[in-house]
């Protein structure tokens, strides 16, 4: 009789652990753990996304600046704001026919003067050398347009209003507001010096403080370009915030980081001097007046008694970034940690002092606060500070920090939140496994702080931040009962903080935990596509930027054409076969054969793969025994129609063994695990939580498992749609040969 092991709960020391060899971590823990992570006992299949305020509308999830009102008729003709016009953007024409809202698409498909894309009666024209735009004979509504870059910050502005917070997002040109006028959707904050300058890597930090008046509450902002001014966003107006220094007049041009403590205004890792850019001072803090105004003519002077002034730290190290811990500001060198002290004497009123000589940070929006300690990725670890010291915290996943891809700015793409609602902290990188040269991060790592266990994710995500929904789903809401959403969770109320995330096409998304899939968060810009023997179609896509790798699946949705290709993609899965460049890749589809043309209107979204590789089992080694193992009861969440594949592997060798045994004819099963009820076991149909089995013939000095979608049950949404979650393994078996024999 086989002995019987169980692997209850998967909570404390468990998750990814990679600073041991898969036999000798915990039972519980996980030698490869790949979009799922360890939650409260289980192990739970990682966040979705969806669309702000859970609608189906990608118009109202993109960053937008709305044009005004079309007339009709035209030609109309204008140049787009900003000065980026690139292959990608899109325009969108909303009207009302009968009391329904309807949706024009115009894309911009080629470089230099040509015809857009559309999806509707009339013409487009678009020049990406000037960026010139012509319509002609379209119906009138409200015209949009799409700039299409990356999301570099999402900011929290402190108001007037108490527990309303608005989020302000950023492009690389572009502050917007969310608004639901004239339409639900970000709208731009176009008043004043509302225009940036930057590239897709100078990420927005923000701070909020007063304003001209002490009664003022006012959002600051910088870039950190040192070819144009900081600004602050006061009464709805952007005013440029380039603070005068000295008589000479040497001017703050730009900082790394703004931060308001003991009443004063702090900017860290300064640009200064008499014309921009000046000089960058990297170790350098300047500070306002306390107890003042930091927009007041002579607060930041420096040659004025009682006013501003700087000091810099016993270092050449540059400052990456800083954060509070209680009442005490910690400031991240590039290999070691200060702090920022306060000595009550207004001649010197700051200085700094040193925490730690070996431990810093390379990413400025990667220190995530706690309330007695911040976590931030340094070059050589995920360091935790507590304000006394500081120290590494990721010994379980030793060698990940090193993924990062340090190109094009890597480090300083990374961003972390923190989750209060299921208690983890993301952080968003760029990994150095990219088989295509591409800028922006495609994995997210999570951390567990209540049982200390890791995790990784595939997304896109290169801002993230908080975001307080307008309204919940409500009844008028096109999100059907059958979407696959918790409608237990908090997210669907008005006014709850869901941490939201943008990534490089300018779509924003909420990550919500009990979601089991993604929204489409990438744009179509053009397909095409060939017959392959009658029977499948070759199609290739241009999606700018799409940061996709070769075998990743995708779907589909709103795409419009001239036949019947929307018909036959929306909602399909497919496999990427081919990834051509950073806007290029290729998928197949079997019949119907597609014909017709691609108007416009399509996105495209990652599919979640679940991949676990559990440690290398073998609970008779003591005994210098080898283990059998014939089957494993799995304690899973009962699901629709869910099904998840267990394939195993012995003695150290990766060869799949449900493979093997399909090649011989073995009569072993076929590994699928079931997530449903089983219909003669009726009693499951009322069941929350189900055991199944899977069955093996598994005989070696270790006995590994893996617990993956496999490609027939990813190319199903009704597989790849469901959530899993799984409680617990009850493991059988049984010593076996000695180990030599």
């Amino acid at each position: 009789m086989a002995d019987k092991f169980l692997i209850a709960p998967i909570d404390k020391d468990s998750g990814l652990q990679l600073n041991r060899e898969p036999w000798l971590i915990p039972d519980n823990a996980f030698s490869y753990l790949q979009n799922a992570y360890v939650w409260r006992g289980r192990v739970r299949k990682r966040f979705g996304t969806t669309y702000i305020n859970q609608t189906n509308d990608q118009t109202q999830t993109r960053l937008r600046v709305d044009l005004g009102a079309y007339p009709g008729g035209g030609p109309v003709a204008f140049q787009a704001p900003g000065a980026q016009w690139l292959v990608g953007q899109q325009f969108s024409l909303q009207y009302l026919v009968a009391g329904n809202l309807f949706t024009q698409w115009y894309t911009v498909t080629n470089v230099g003067l040509n015809n857009m894309l559309t999806n509707g009666p009339g013409v487009g024209t678009f020049n990406t050398a000037n960026g010139n735009v012509t319509i002609t004979g379209t119906t009138a509504g409200e015209l949009y347009y799409y700039p299409s870059t990356p999301v570099m910050g999402i900011i929290t502005q402190q108001v007037v209003i108490v527990n309303e917070e608005p989020t302000i997002a950023f492009d690389t040109q572009f502050a917007y507001i969310y608004t639901t006028v004239p339409t639900p959707g970000w709208q731009r904050l176009a008043l004043g010096a509302a225009t940036w300058t930057g590239n897709d890597s100078q990420f927005f930090w923000g701070t909020n403080w007063t304003g001209p008046a002490p009664s003022d509450k006012a959002l600051f902002v910088t870039n950190f370009n040192q070819n144009e001014a900081m600004r602050y966003l006061y009464n709805g107006t952007w005013f440029v915030f380039q603070p005068q220094i000295d008589q000479v007049p040497d001017y703050l041009f730009s900082a790394q980081i703004l931060v308001v403590f003991k009443n004063a205004m702090l900017a860290f890792n300064t640009w200064e001097g008499a014309v921009a850019p000046g000089v960058n001072y990297q170790n350098r803090c300047r500070y306002s007046t306390q107890f003042g105004s930091p927009v007041a003519v002579n607060s930041w002077r420096q040659d004025i008694p009682g006013q501003g002034n700087f000091i810099d730290a016993a270092t050449t190290e540059a400052i990456i970034t800083v954060e509070f811990i209680k009442d005490r500001l910690i400031v991240f060198f590039e290999n070691s940690t200060w702090e920022m002290v306060y000595t009550s004497n207004n001649a010197n009123p700051f200085v700094f002092q040193k925490l730690n000589t070996e431990l810093g940070a390379y990413s400025p929006f990667s220190v995530v606060p706690f309330d007695k300690f911040a976590l931030g990725i340094g070059s050589v670890g995920i360091h935790s500070c507590n304000g006394y010291e500081t120290q590494r915290i990721d010994s379980l996943i030793p060698d990940e920090v090193f993924q990062i891809n340090l190109s094009n700015n890597g480090p300083i793409r990374v961003a972390g939140i923190r989750d209060y609602e299921i208690e983890v902290v993301y952080w968003s990188f760029p990994s150095n496994q990219q088989t295509v040269t591409q800028n922006y991060p495609n994995q997210v790592l999570l951390y567990n702080y209540e049982n200390n266990s890791w995790a990784i994710n595939d997304e896109s995500i290169t801002a993230m931040g908080y975001f307080q929904s307008v309204s919940g789903v409500l009844w008028s809401s096109n999100t059907l009962w059958s979407a696959p959403i918790r409608w237990d969770s908090g997210s669907l109320q008005g006014g709850i903080r869901d941490v939201i995330g943008g990534n490089q096409q300018g779509f924003t998304f909420i990550l919500e935990p009990d979601y089991t899939n993604n929204s489409a968060n990438l744009s179509i810009t053009n397909l095409g596509y060939v017959s392959i023997g009658g029977t499948a179609s070759l199609i290739t896509i241009i999606c700018i930027n799409h940061n996709f790798i070769t075998g990743q699946c995708v779907y589909f949705s709103s795409i419009d054409d001239t036949g019947n290709i929307g018909a036959t993609l929306n909602g399909f899965i497919a496999q990427i076969t081919l990834v051509v460049d950073a806007n290029t890749f290729v998928v197949t589809t079997t019949t119907p054969v597609l014909n017709g043309v691609y108007t416009g209107g399509g996105t495209v979204g990652s599919v979640a793969v679940i991949d676990i590789q559990t440690k290398e089992f073998n609970f008779y080694a003591k005994d210098g025994r080898n283990a059998f193992i014939s089957k494993i009861d799995f304690l899973v969440d009962k699901e629709q129609t869910g099904q998840i594949q267990v394939d195993y592997f012995v003695s150290t060798d990766d060869t799949s063994m449900t493979d093997t045994s399909a090649l011989t004819g073995a009569l072993v099963g076929t590994g699928t695990l079931d997530l449903f009820a089983y219909p003669d076991y009726p009693y499951e149909n009322t069941s929350s939580r189900v055991w199944h089995p899977v069955y093996f013939q598994g005989d070696g000095e270790v006995i590994q498992f893996r617990i993956y979608y496999n490609l027939a049950q990813l190319l199903n949404t009704a597989t790849a749609w469901d959530d899993f979650q799984m409680h617990a393994m009850q493991i059988y078996a049984t010593p076996s040969t000695s180990r030599l024999q």
